[in-house]
């Protein structure tokens, strides 16, 4: 006969908005064992499996810390309840906790406070919105009644709750009857149950004793300060603002390029720093797809997808909100794990504003193998493939504005778009390899540029710091013959050093902060290095932290309108790196605003 062995959870901490499948492990008649499922129309040996959510809601209600949300709330910041500032946001579990938190957690008080301009109305914010007006701060030791505010949320609970048992002031509420189930709002601060039993398919009735397991207190989904479209051009960003809440105008366009952190390298080892929780994948992607989503980009460039990622998750829930899905894989070489995760570059584009016109695929390998034909000695083509095989990929990929920018002069042209999207995933000692794809990534865009009259954009995580060869062969199109990096090259793949150059008019667009014009510029000015004219970081860890992804573009045809605010080590919480509960990456997401501008006449 059918028999549950076993049920636990994946996550210790049920979470807002983060489905909950719990490992149901079974022993079959024929006495193997499984964790696949056994439903009602698929019974086995006449017996499958049931399954039954329960809320368990006390009478005394609780809040949860928003910042430790696996902790009771001690504290409410009444200045919050005054702004209207989300309200789980105002929890906090002890004095020592408000106090620490107090920088990061101003930034809300005077978000909010400058939210209403001076007509009232509100400001649009690029990732999230906040509609106030009070900033004063009050430390108050929270009441029942200011929890019970936020446990209710004014929400109807998405399954008909019914009254299952009442005991010793506890009150079980039936919430599901899947094996897999979703936390709202109406559940935080509660203890969830889950039933699993065995039942006679036949009779429908139970056979044996259900198997249950409670989880730990439901907490909201952490949620990031929002970041701002910063305008650079001395344009209103308000001027700029739709209908739909996107930022471009119907002339410009807006470009994310994200490295995601694939799950196959978010190991618990490796970011020992961030909770559980905050690094399974569950919690992981339902985080990421509402940023990446909330930004509203008409263009996404992804790194670091991993191929089922894109084919169950990415594609399907970013096609709901109107995006077109590209995909090149990493090949698979050196790779030597499980095909379906292996990571790769996704591009998605609103199908609203462009449509494909053609997809190329460049694999790093066959330019390896290429090169090793003609310019390596027999005698070492083996050790030269060893090191220059590494799987990585570049997706480019050519699209047409459904949109005008051309004005009066050409009313009828074709407005064209060029689009790369890259990893360069090469270890750190490899410095040749690196500038090697680099280099030959952009003499593939020099001959698509040769062919058409085209704007380009690379974007991506290039693993290289401002100042490196790559960087300078990106951003500079040449690299200096003197370069320390070009020192380590035993295969001579790199030689002359003259060759090292590249004839497209790259500009890294967040220079642009130091360059441009218009408000809030200052604040985005002290997060960059003027020595080099990029971003103090865009990755963060606790072993790490400095520049490696770039938006670049062709300044001869494209200008920027606004880019992505950056973060500060402010905007990260005190002794926090990335990922975090806030942030599901170790990168951070760059967006530029662009406006296709007429060529120079030649």
């Amino acid at each position: 006969m059918l028999s549950v062995l076993r049920v636990h959870l994946p996550s210790d901490i049920p979470i807002v908005g983060c489905e909950l499948t719990p490992y149901v492990l079974l022993r079959r008649p024929d006495k193997t064992v499984t964790t696949d499922d056994v439903p009602e129309s698929a019974p086995l040996d006449g017996h499958f499996l049931r399954y039954k959510w329960y809320r368990i809601q006390s009478d005394r209600k609780v809040a949860v810390c928003s910042v430790h949300p696996s902790e009771q709330a001690t504290l409410q910041c009444l200045g919050c309840v005054k702004a209207k500032i989300t309200v789980a946001k105002s929890y906090h579990c002890s004095p020592k906790c408000f106090s620490d938190a107090w920088q990061h957690h101003r930034v809300l008080h005077d978000r909010a406070a400058s939210a209403v301009n001076e007509n009232g109305n509100e400001e649009e914010e690029i990732f999230g919105r906040y509609n106030s007006s009070g900033s004063g701060v009050i430390n108050a030791s929270l009441t029942g009644s200011a929890s019970s505010t936020s446990l209710t949320n004014g929400s109807t609970p998405l399954y008909p709750a019914a009254v299952t048992q009442r005991s010793g002031g506890e009150t079980w509420f039936e919430v599901g009857r899947s094996k897999t189930y979703t936390p709202t709002a109406d559940d935080i601060g509660h203890v969830l149950k889950f039933e699993c039993v065995i039942v006679d398919a036949e009779t429908k009735q139970p056979v044996g004793h259900p198997n249950t397991i409670l989880t730990s207190r439901v907490i909201p989904a952490p949620s990031p300060s929002p970041r701002r479209l910063i305008p650079v051009s001395g344009a209103d960003l308000l001027g700029n603002l739709q209908s739909d809440g996107r930022v471009s105008s119907s002339g410009s366009f807006t470009v994310l390029s994200y490295n995601i952190l694939s799950d196959s390298y978010a190991s618990n080892e490796l970011y020992s720093y961030c909770p559980s929780w905050a690094l399974s994948w569950p919690y992981r992607r339902q985080n990421l797809l509402r940023e990446i989503v909330g930004y509203r980009a008409d263009i996404v460039c992804l790194q670091e997808v991993q191929n089922d990622h894109f084919e169950e998750f990415f594609a399907p829930e970013l096609d709901k909100h109107g995006y077109q899905a590209l995909y090149k894989r990493e090949t698979n070489e050196v790779y030597s794990g499980n095909i379906h995760t292996i990571d790769g570059c996704a591009t998605f584009f609103r199908r609203d504003r462009f449509s494909h016109v053609k997809k190329y695929e460049v694999e790093f390998n066959k330019a390896a193998q290429s090169l090793t034909e003609v310019a390596v000695q027999t005698t070492q083509k083996k050790a030269a493939l060893n090191r220059l095989v590494k799987d990585n990929v570049a997706l480019i990929v050519v699209l047409e504005a459904k949109f005008s920018n051309q004005g009066a002069d050409n009313p009828g042209k074709r407005q064209l778009l060029c689009v790369a999207n890259t990893h360069v995933n090469v270890p750190q000692e490899l410095k040749d390899v690196k500038i090697w794809q680099v280099h030959t990534l952009l003499k593939g865009l020099e001959k698509i540029a040769a062919s058409a009259d085209i704007p380009m954009l690379v974007c991506g995580d290039f693993n290289s710091v401002p100042g490196s060869a790559p960087h300078s062969l990106l951003a500079m199109g040449k690299v200096d013959p003197m370069h320390a990096d070009l020192l380590v090259d035993p295969l001579a793949i790199l030689r002359p050093h003259s060759k090292l150059t590249h004839q497209l008019p790259l500009v890294s667009a967040y220079s642009s902060f130091l360059r441009g014009v218009g408000l809030g510029l200052e604040q985005q000015r002290r997060r960059m290095d003027p020595t080099t004219n990029e971003p103090l970081f865009t990755n963060c860890t606790r072993d790490f932290i400095g520049t490696l992804d770039y938006i670049l573009y062709t300044a001869d045809s494209l200008t920027v309108e606004s880019l992505l605010e950056l973060l500060d080590e402010d905007s990260l919480r005190k002794d926090t790196a990335l990922p975090s509960p806030e942030w599901s990456s170790d990168h951070i997401a760059l967006l530029a605003e662009f406006r296709c501008v007429p060529r120079p006449r030649r």
